[in-house]
Parts: C-alpha cells; structure tokens; sequence
C-alpha cells in the first residue's frame, strides 16, 4: 500500500484523486499535456488499474482532464481553489471580514446550553444562548459553528444576532465594552457529523477554531467553536524582526 494511504472511510481512488489534483495544482502535471499512463501510476501508487480508472473518471466529471482513446489522459484546467477567508488579527479586522461579505446562516439548532469553559477562559455568565448553523457563500458551505452568547447580551439585540454574524454585532451593542479577546486555531479532519454539514467527505483536512470574549470582570459573554473547511481558510500575520 502507498505510504499516502492511511486507514481512512475514505476510497481509495477518492484519495487517489485528490493527490491527482494537487499535482494539477501546484502544476507538476501540465495543462495541456498528458497524464502518466494508467500503467505507471498503478506502479507508483502500488494500486489496482480500476482504482486509477475511477480516481481519472472523477477529475474528467470535474473538468479537470480529458481521456483521449489511444492517446491517453490530458489535462484540460487547474482545479480553482475556494476563496480564502482571511481570518484576521484583531477584533474588527475579523468584524470587517463578514460585514462587507455578509455569509448565508443557516439555523440547524438553537436552545438554552452552557459551553465547556477553562479557567483560562474566564468566568461563565448565569445562562447562554445557544444557536448551531453553517455559513456558505454561493451555495457553498464553508464552516459550521457553534455559538455561545450571554443571555442578557442576547436579548439586547436578539433579530441581529439569528440573522447575522456574531461579532459585528457584538461590536455595536450599545454600552457593551468587550475586554478581552482570543482566538486559537488547530488543524484536525471533518468526523461524520462535519463532514455532512459541509458537505465534504470524512477525514477532510478542517480548521478548527476557538473564540472567546470576556467584560472587564472576566465574565465570557461570547464563545465560537468554528469548523472551518481546511481550502477556505487564509492565516495572515506580521512577522516583526
């Protein structure tokens, strides 16, 4: 077995695929030229024919190559790669991501719950508003979240916060002064659930992503808990020498 294929729910000639496309991509394969043979990609990736059949068979429905009988497999395009969310630095640079490219929300659940804090995090309010949904852009999901909101701030602005995004609105409440802000991003892969919700499949490279907002006193009155598709995502900071 190929050293790129691990233990995954995933099918083999998916994966193969995948690996297909990122050589388009970073341009080892040539638009406009050929493939390997079926041949020597079954050497290389210790597979069976029908699996590079079907890895070959997906990029043709995508549009990326072309088989030719007799003449072999030619590249037709590189594959385009979703627009990247910049996820910015500071507060309002992350406010000003979604406020002049509002998203699609939609709602999958919302209830009363308390989120899972650590010390570190700070105090908990008396009660949460809870809200789950997934963003997209042009039909396209790119993140689910789950949402923490301190009741009391909730209720302030309760139409905005069902149907926008959770920090600019945070940021204009009147009277409220948020204290301190974090934010922690990991790297992990979608599990079943995520991957229904974005419509990926199973073990997807994801961003994972952590937000927590706290008053003066130390009381969080705000955490997300973001998944991100991993090809969505764009971390930018300013390296000081």
């Amino acid at each position: 077995m190929h050293k790129s294929f691990g233990n995954s729910p995933v099918p083999r000639y998916a994966q193969l695929a995948d690996l297909f496309r990122g050589r388009i991509a970073r341009g080892i394969w040539v638009e406009g030229r050929a493939l390997p043979t079926i041949e020597q990609l079954t050497r290389e990736f210790d597979v069976a024919r029908v699996t590079v059949r079907q890895a070959i068979n997906l990029l043709a429905q995508e549009g990326l190559v072309s088989p030719e009988r007799g003449r072999g497999t030619y590249v037709n395009s590189v594959p385009q790669r979703s627009p990247a969310l910049r996820l910015g630095m500071t507060l309002r640079d992350l406010a000003d991501v979604y406020r002049h490219d509002k998203p699609q929300l939609t709602l999958i659940e919302q209830a009363s719950a308390m989120p899972r804090l650590v010390p570190a995090d700070g105090k908990p309010a008396p009660s949460y508003h809870f809200m789950k949904r997934v963003h997209s852009r042009n039909g396209e999901r790119y993140c689910v979240i789950s949402i923490y909101v301190d009741q009391r701030i909730f209720k302030k602005a309760s139409s905005r916060f069902r149907k926008e995004t959770i920090i600019p609105v945070l940021l204009e409440i009147p009277g409220l002064k948020i204290a301190r802000a974090s934010q922690t991003l990991g790297i992990g892969k979608a599990d079943m659930d995520v991957a229904q919700q974005l419509g990926v499949p199973v073990n997807t490279p994801v961003a994972e992503v952590r937000r927590v907002c706290t008053t003066a006193d130390g009381t969080v009155i705000y955490l997300g808990e973001v998944t991100y598709r991993g090809d969505y995502i764009q971390v930018e900071m300013d390296l000081k020498p």
